[in-house]
């Protein structure tokens, strides 16, 4: 059963015909209620949006929580944050936090030596990392290449301050600043101080890291808190922009104080729009009964707007956000015309937002999703320009595929996710003889990166990037290959035992850090187990396509 083109109003719901509310699984069930429930969305905790909010306020309830989780996140060789080239921004933040804890005399859950030694074991890793030739590069995560200079400098002005240091710290005094990797200077830095001390304006999609500027945010020209009390739907950039717990702005300090009200925080907050887009389009296109609250899909199309959706409050609309809500409304039944993706048209591509440094796999997959899918069941309205886009996106697609069949891409640190998104558009809306070759050669990457016991992962094997590619391989219609039927079936047997555990593993989605979207991912995991044909889960047929 799809939910495309039959949506119910019935009991106030949509997606599922009336009376068979009884067919949607609890673990839809429950997705979809928690959705409802939380209205800032659900995301894990980042060790540089904690170790910022230590820095910048120290008055804001939690503050000793937020000191003994750090410590906790630290790893056995000094670091914190994922595998590589990903540590390096968690690990500066989490050592400039424990010095400002140190220099203030912050009391909290641990002891003056302990705070001391984790920082010094931090400053030696980063240290290390940092002056290594041979070190991972960084990873493309939004504004490194503003806050790795903006942290390395204030670490080397706490190092310096004229208090004593700690012991333990001082014979980091004097010592030269921490280098900056190759090809990373404070150019940017230097630029945007320099906008924001003429008076100019904050950048829209600066606001997000608007901490990176130190005293300039405090109130930056053209900055509010948008939402719950928002700026840039960040908690550092949130601190940033008030300055302190007396300032004016009690939205801010309110905002700070709900999403501070655990200890850690996450990088981004509030993410409904985001999580609602991909929950349900995910569900959706698997063709799980679901009864999806009609708020919920109202809340969704009116974050549609002339220039599409942003991820949340204080985001700047982006084509990836707007082509995945394009896409869930559409098959939820409530379509929506997708002329505000033209904004982010460059005539080769299609960018995340104007002005993008790169380009996206993923964005690009999710807006041949919401053309193609409009092409085919748009009718009359049809801007004649969709088709034209949607050969032309594919064809991109197609010619940046790696060597090897797989596709990586900006916003997720796993090739299984990038892969996944790219397969199932080109196998949808690409079915030429270029297109099925470009699917076929992700198969056959697929098939040879499966992990004995029947996983997939970049680092290790996971429940995330298992399901991924469980979907990819059954969306690329070659499920009567025996070959392919016999890895799905592996992949989904080890699923099943990694289910309850599907947040476990390493975190994978890009931000200033790695985060995890908690409910994305239970609901690709729910749609990798979900069998289309209630068992096997192999794709339907062409005339059951929805």
């Amino acid at each position: 059963m799809t939910t495309d083109g039959r949506a119910s109003a019935h009991r106030g719901r949509v997606g599922v015909p009336p009376g068979d509310e009884v067919g949607a699984t609890d673990p839809v069930r429950d997705l979809i209620a928690s959705m409802a429930r939380d209205p800032s969305g659900q995301t894990s905790p980042s060790v540089y949006e904690t170790g910022r909010l230590l820095s910048l306020a120290p008055w804001l309830p939690g503050h000793d929580l937020r000191i003994g989780w750090l410590l906790t996140q630290q790893r056995a060789d000094g670091g914190w944050g994922g595998p590589e080239g990903y540590a390096v921004v968690p690990s500066l933040s989490a050592v400039e936090a424990l010095l400002a804890v140190l220099g203030r005399g912050d009391p909290g859950p641990a002891t003056a030596a302990d705070l001391t030694g984790a920082a010094e074991r931090g400053l030696r890793f980063v240290a290390a990392r940092l002056g290594d030739p041979g070190a991972p590069e960084l990873p493309d995560l939004p504004a490194t290449d503003l806050i790795v200079p903006a942290l390395v400098e204030s670490i080397d002005g706490r190092l310096n301050d004229p208090e004593p240091s700690p012991a333990g710290l001082a014979a980091w005094r004097g010592r030269p600043r921490l280098p900056l990797p190759p090809g990373l200077g404070s150019g940017r830095l230097d630029r945007v101080r320099g906008l924001l001390a003429a008076g100019g304006p904050v950048p829209e999609k600066l606001a997000h890291a608007l901490e990176v500027v130190g005293g300039q945010a405090r109130r930056a020209t053209g900055v509010s808190p948008v939402g719950p009390g928002a700026v840039g739907a960040s908690p550092a950039a949130t601190a940033a922009w008030l300055g302190g717990p007396d300032e004016p702005g009690g939205s801010a300090v309110d905002y700070l104080r709900y999403v501070g009200r655990g200890g850690a925080v996450p990088c981004a907050s509030p993410i409904a729009v985001f999580e609602r887009a991909w929950v349900l389009s995910i569900l959706a296109r698997a063709g799980m009964p679901m009864a999806v609250p009609a708020a919920l899909v109202a809340e969704l199309r009116a974050a549609v707007g002339p220039a599409g959706a942003a991820t949340g409050p204080g985001l700047p609309a982006d084509a990836d956000t707007t082509s995945v809500t394009l896409y869930a409304l559409a098959r939820l039944g409530r379509p929506v015309d997708p002329s505000s993706l033209w904004t982010y048209d460059t005539g080769a591509h299609f960018c995340t937002w104007p002005g993008e440094d790169g380009t996206s796999i993923t964005t690009n997959a999710h807006v041949l999703d919401a053309l193609g899918h409009h092409l085919t069941h748009g009718g009359r309205s049809v801007d004649a320009r969709v088709a034209g886009a949607v050969e032309r996106v594919a064809g991109w697609l197609i010619a940046r595929q790696e060597a090897d069949g797989r596709w990586c891409d900006r916003w997720h640190a796993s090739p299984y996710y990038a892969t996944y998104c790219a397969v199932l558009a080109l196998g949808d809306h690409a079915r030429d003889a270029a297109g099925r070759a470009a699917v076929g050669r992700a198969v056959d990457w697929l098939l040879t990166a499966q992990r004995p016991d029947g996983s997939w992962g970049r680092w290790t094997g996971t429940a995330e990037e298992t399901a991924y590619s469980v979907l990819a391989l059954v969306g690329a219609g070659m499920s009567v290959d025996a070959e392919v039927a016999a890895a799905v079936a592996r992949g989904r047997h080890r699923l099943s035992e990694m289910d309850e555990n599907a947040d476990d593993g390493p975190l994978l989605w890009h931000d200033k850090d790695l985060y995890r979207p908690g409910l994305i991912v239970r609901s690709a995991v729910c749609a990798a187990l979900w069998g289309g044909d209630g068992t096997t889960g192999a794709r339907r047929g062409p005339d059951d396509r929805p």
